[in-house]
């Protein structure tokens, strides 16, 4: 099988059923959730994502956003906490660690150089470990039907949302148990006292209760806190 930005070889396709989607066809994908692609806080999950064929799209749409809305000097610093929040919103599992890997990298500069180009003599360092920091727990490496981490340990991504100015609260859910609540909240199917699930009286509704919480804490120190 020759080589094509599809397949990377005869074997990976054998083992893992690996063929990456065209370009072309993930914009017309993309086309046609061009709203949400576009809002930055909107939150995407691949599961499959490979090396982020699709992710990559999604999130520099998103970062276009970041610059129509905060491209100019004296909004920098909105820029920069939009542009993260772009970040924060895009989630992926990739059962080959290689593809992951190359996702998180591939993301990362896409980030890295809109950040650089519009943020400038601004830019930091230490905003740039915070990027590299949310796609090493958004981007994980596991098995999107089992729901567990190449360790065998449990997906679990973290939430986050930005709550007060530069404040981020941060909240971790078992994937499986997103998945358990949605299913069985559809046909009323979960009965009060079930592990992991709690009932919105606001919104008369069950939801999925996160395993760990983290005080509000500013972005850019996210990495400054033991947040694993």
């Amino acid at each position: 099988m020759p080589a094509s930005p599809q397949v990377k070889s005869r074997q990976r396709v054998a083992a893992h059923g690996e063929v990456f989607t065209a370009e072309r066809e993930v914009k017309a994908m993309c086309d046609l959730v061009a709203d949400e692609c576009s809002r930055i806080d909107s939150r995407f999950l691949e599961p499959a994502c490979g090396d982020g064929n699709f992710l990559a799209e999604v999130l520099s749409r998103k970062l276009a956003t970041c610059r129509n809305k905060y491209g100019t000097p004296l909004l920098r610093p909105d820029y920069e906490r939009a542009s993260i929040n772009a970040v924060m919103s895009i989630y992926g599992v990739e059962l080959l660690p290689d593809n992951a890997a190359a996702c998180r990298e591939r993301l990362f500069v896409i980030w890295d150089e809109a950040y650089t180009k519009d943020c400038g003599t601004v830019a930091g360092n230490d905003c740039r470990e915070v990027a590299r920091f949310i796609l090493a727990r958004n981007i994980l490496c596991g098995d999107a039907l089992t729901m567990r981490q190449d360790n065998g340990e449990p997906i679990i991504f973290a939430e986050w949302s930005f709550i007060d100015g530069a404040n981020v609260k941060r909240r971790d859910f078992r994937l499986d148990k997103l998945i358990e609540v949605h299913e069985k909240a559809k046909d009323g199917r979960i009965p009060l006292g079930v592990d992991g699930v709690g009932y919105d009286e606001k919104k008369r509704e069950f939801i999925p209760l996160p395993i760990r919480e983290y005080p509000p804490t500013d972005y850019r120190r996210l990495c400054e806190h033991g947040q694993s």
